[in-house]
């Protein structure tokens, strides 16, 4: 992942949010389309997400489906319906967030 603690602290926000959009989704396929939407700029590293992924999961957030894809067992995640309305609240503080931001990088100088 790009080294910046603003990113660090957004991944979990990242991964439930593109859950929800795709319902279901494996560990590379979630990196693949965070590089993608980015054009390449986010990289999220296999040593951030699945700590990230196995918390999700321990709090019931997401729940586990694995599938044999080519002889192999593939392990897919989705959203809970607690993970969905955290999903929600998530986003909602984040937007909250982002808006202060700009509001604090680029005051309105009327007074």
């Amino acid at each position: 992942m790009k080294n910046s603690q603003l990113y660090k602290g957004s991944l979990t926000t990242i991964i439930m949010k593109l859950l929800q959009e795709n319902g279901r989704m494996y560990g590379y396929e979630i990196t693949q389309k965070v590089k993608a939407i980015t054009e390449g700029d986010l990289n999220i590293t296999e040593g951030a997400l699945y700590p990230a992924l196995h918390k999700l999961e321990a709090d019931g957030l997401l729940e586990v489906e694995f599938e044999k894809v080519d002889n192999r067992q593939r392990k897919y995640y989705r959203l809970t319906s607690k993970g969905v309305t955290e999903t929600k609240n998530l986003l909602s503080e984040l937007e909250d967030f982002i808006r202060n931001m700009q509001t604090l990088v680029k005051p309105n100088l009327e007074f």
